[in-house]
């Protein structure tokens, strides 16, 4: 057996690949479920390709920093295997998430794709290994394949528990440590023989082709990190989706409304996305207004209607004799408000006949000014 050790720079950077590929991949992926269907789909390709790639240049950032006593070469087609393997069970499972209603059980069986495809990825590109070959062990195997599902499984939850910036946050650390930490599982669990063999195949790369492709991976993902970065410090400072849970919360520091802009009548409609066109929807039909990231959703009935209007411009354009700001991420249109329950600080809004809607949870800095226009 061959005795190997690691380049701890490159340890580091795989890390650092592996979380800005997290970052880049879950950002992309905020407020998607409420936008139209060919956006939906380009941003879900986009996010896999990130999350994806990012397993791939996270495994071989880190081979890369792998010292054995020998040479050894990969095989380019079973190495690109290996990407594009991991590209499309991270999107597998960013279609199990985006397209259908979300659920516990989604997000579980997302979290079980993802944890079967790092390890996938990992063994593939291992089998790329030329001249010296690399011997796992059961237990090893079996290590790798449970702290992939047991970590992946966390970070979609966490990430998809409630779609605001913290959530994004921790579900981007867990999905970091998900890849790195199953790398060197695995690792653990392996030893690697020399094989005598003649010439070198033309098809062998070696690890400074290797590292060419390495570092273009990485700087694409580089770029989409920082891009998405920038986006996302703009809007962690405004909206979150509150989960059904939440509601009961202490609530949030008080925000300065808009100045209403007077319009014409004509502009009281509201526009909304469906089937490929823009459509619009009376004001007084829209029950609630919920920020959905730099857009809004809007529960009409038994419908969610994504509106290409942030927060802040549906609360300027928006009547203040029939829209009623309840929290920093929801509008509600009193007239359909059936009831209002005190919960500690803060509130709670019950729907009736609304079936995309129950309840919006009450800001304890706004219980005061929704509890007098209620007239409670």
């Amino acid at each position: 057996m061959l005795e190997y050790s690691y380049d701890a720079r490159l340890v580091l950077a795989s890390l650092a690949v592996a979380l800005m590929a997290g970052f880049a991949g879950l950002s992309l992926l905020q407020g998607a479920s409420g936008l139209p269907l060919t956006q939906r789909k380009l941003l879900v390709s986009m996010a896999a390709v990130c999350l994806g790639g990012g397993i791939w240049s996270m495994h071989f950032v880190a081979m890369l920093g792998m010292r054995l006593p020998i040479a050894f070469y990969y095989d380019a087609l079973t190495t690109l295997i290996s990407a594009l393997v991991a590209i499309l069970i991270v999107g597998l499972a960013l279609l199990i998430l985006h397209f259908g209603e979300r659920n516990g059980r989604r997000i579980l069986l997302a979290g079980l794709v993802i944890g079967c495809g790092i390890p996938a990825m990992h063994y593939i590109g291992m089998s790329g290994m030329q001249i010296c070959q690399p011997v796992y062990s059961a237990s090893g195997v079996v290590m790798a394949l449970g702290a992939s599902i047991g970590l992946s499984t966390a970070a979609v939850a966490v990430a998809y528990a409630r779609r605001g910036s913290r959530n994004i946050l921790l579900g981007t650390l867990g999905f970091g440590l998900a890849v790195f930490a199953v790398h060197f599982i695995a690792m653990r669990g392996t030893e690697f023989i020399s094989l005598q063999t003649g010439e070198t195949a033309v098809t062998w790369m070696s690890n400074e082709v290797l590292a060419f492709g390495v570092t273009l991976s990485v700087f694409v993902i580089s770029g989409a990190f920082l891009l998405t970065g920038a986006s996302f410090a703009q809007a962690s400072g405004g909206q979150t989706e509150p989960s059904a849970e939440s509601v009961e919360q202490t609530g949030d520091p008080e925000i300065t409304e808009p100045r209403k802009v007077p319009t014409p009548e004509s502009a009281m409609r509201i526009p909304f996305e469906k089937d490929g066109r823009t459509q619009f929807v009376n004001p007084s039909d829209v029950a609630a207004v919920r920020a959905e990231g730099h857009y809004t959703m809007l529960y009409v009935g038994d419908e969610k209607l994504f509106c290409p209007w942030s927060i802040t411009e549906a609360v300027s354009r928006l009547p203040d004799d029939l829209f009623l700001r309840v929290h920093r991420s929801y509008l509600v249109n009193r007239t359909f408000v059936s009831g209002f329950e005190r919960r500690k600080d803060s509130g709670v809004c019950f729907f009736d006949g609304v079936g995309a809607l129950s309840k919006v949870p009450v800001s304890r800095a706004r219980l005061a000014e929704v509890r007098e226009a209620l007239g409670i």
